[in-house]
């Protein structure tokens, strides 16, 4: 059967509607916090895309003249979806062994030393079948919408041998095709270093450059390649000979970069001219400098550092003053950040990182896009880009990360298609704070 058609959908009465229209680039400096507010604004879908978005009172006319379904929001906030440019979504099992391990005092690389971390994660997604690692990852992926989040990158990573990341990458194409939700796949090659091969990281780098990388981008199951380079992980000139392999084939470069040392892969993200450099805890004045300078988008993801009980996070207020563009994402994954609540991350952005809550907004919307290098169809509410949206119950953005810990979103919108309602009909039920 051919795809039912789209009816057009009326957006109206939201007390705040945030744009975030502009120029085509990322947004820096004080642009970052520039929402491009309407009040009492709309928008107007037809299909998949946005064709209008003004004051209610402009766009009802052609509402009506289009049989749109009107859809009042009754003074909410109408936004764009969030896009989680930075998460290990498929994965088997948790760790929340680990997770006891820490707060019992141990640190992350002291609980990977002794059998937990990333190679347990390796070891039950060897054991998990792919059926039931479609099941998980499709809740989560069901969760990620109820909370206003329409975009997800999703690394691999947990496979450390090629069958592995090839049984990863297969799971998200999978996922492609029946989640509404729209999945960006990256093959983060090097990752950890595998039983086997330690003292032999060399061979393993060889290994995923020389057979790996050619074949997930001939089979086109990735659009960026990854490595963590860290204390404990792969050094600089390792990763720099694996993600320039990506780069012949294709594949758009991202790094891990100074999560729990500095290496000097944010340096790297820039010579290469990487589509992000994530993390960045531990990086220097010269090095945001050089980001600033850049057009590698700085991700920071504190969802990490809350979770390990970390006492720093990433100098986010620095970054932006300098003029870096900057992003923020969960880093949803079993073992440093088990969160899928982008509006969480935002309270965190704001709280510990400094960031006001219009700039951690853009981070989770229009930088994110251009992470993902898909801002010129999402991350913005302006016609022609995919009508790709959220409505959160409050009637002051500042609310969503001042209200931490709760779930404001009452629908979400992929491509002009409603994925979630919540309970409280956003056409009925008044807000929950007059």
């Amino acid at each position: 059967m051919p795809p039912r058609l789209l009816r057009p959908l009326f957006f109206r009465n939201a007390a705040q509607l945030l744009t975030l229209s502009g120029p085509p680039i990322p947004r820096r400096g004080t642009a970052l916090g520039e929402l491009g507010v309407i009040r009492d604004g709309a928008v107007l879908t037809v299909g998949s895309k946005i064709s209008r978005v003004g004051a209610t009172t402009e766009l009802e006319e052609e509402a009506r003249r289009l049989r749109a379904q009107a859809i009042d929001c009754r003074g909410r906030v109408v936004m764009p979806g969030f896009v989680d440019c930075h998460t290990h979504l498929v994965f088997a099992g948790s760790r929340v062994e680990d997770y006891e391990q820490r707060i019992r005092g141990k640190t992350y690389e002291e609980v990977a030393a002794a059998g937990g971390g990333i190679r347990l994660s390796a070891r039950l997604l060897r054991q998990a079948s792919p059926r039931e690692l479609v099941a998980q990852t499709s809740r989560f992926l069901a969760e990620f919408g109820a909370h206003g989040t329409t975009t997800v990158e999703a690394k691999t990573g947990y496979g450390l041998n090629i069958a592995g990341e090839m049984k990863i990458l297969k799971v998200i194409r999978q996922l492609r095709r029946i989640s509404p939700l729209e999945l960006v796949p990256t093959l983060l090659a090097a990752h950890a270093l595998p039983p086997e091969y330690v003292g032999r990281s060399t061979a393993y780098v060889n290994l995923m450059a020389r057979r790996l990388i050619p074949a997930v981008a001939r089979k086109k199951l990735a659009e960026f390649v990854d490595c963590f380079s860290d204390r404990g992980a792969f050094s600089v000139a390792e990763c720099r000979r694996l993600l320039a392999a990506g780069v012949r084939h294709g594949l758009i470069p991202r790094v891990h970069a100074e999560q729990l040392s500095r290496t000097g892969a944010s340096r790297l993200a820039v010579e290469l001219g990487a589509a992000s450099a994530d993390h960045l805890d531990h990086v220097t004045a010269a090095d945001i400098r050089a980001l600033a300078r850049s057009n590698v988008v700085a991700t920071l993801l504190p969802g990490a550092n809350f979770h390990l009980g970390l006492g720093t996070y990433p100098p986010a207020r620095r970054l932006i003053e300098a003029g870096a563009a900057v992003a923020v994402a969960t880093d949803f994954n079993p073992g440093s950040s088990p969160t899928l609540n982008m509006q969480f991350i935002l309270t965190l952005a704001c709280t510990v990182m400094r960031m006001m809550p219009a700039e951690a907004i853009s981070a989770a919307t229009i930088n994110a896009a251009y992470s993902l290098r898909r801002a010129r169809r999402c991350g913005s509410l302006e016609p022609g880009k995919q009508a790709d949206l959220a409505v959160m119950d409050v009637n002051d953005y500042r609310e969503i990360p001042y209200y931490f810990g709760w779930n404001h979103c009452v629908m979400t919108v992929k491509r002009g298609r409603m994925i979630y309602s919540g309970q409280q009909s956003v056409t009925s039920c008044q807000r929950r704070r007059d």
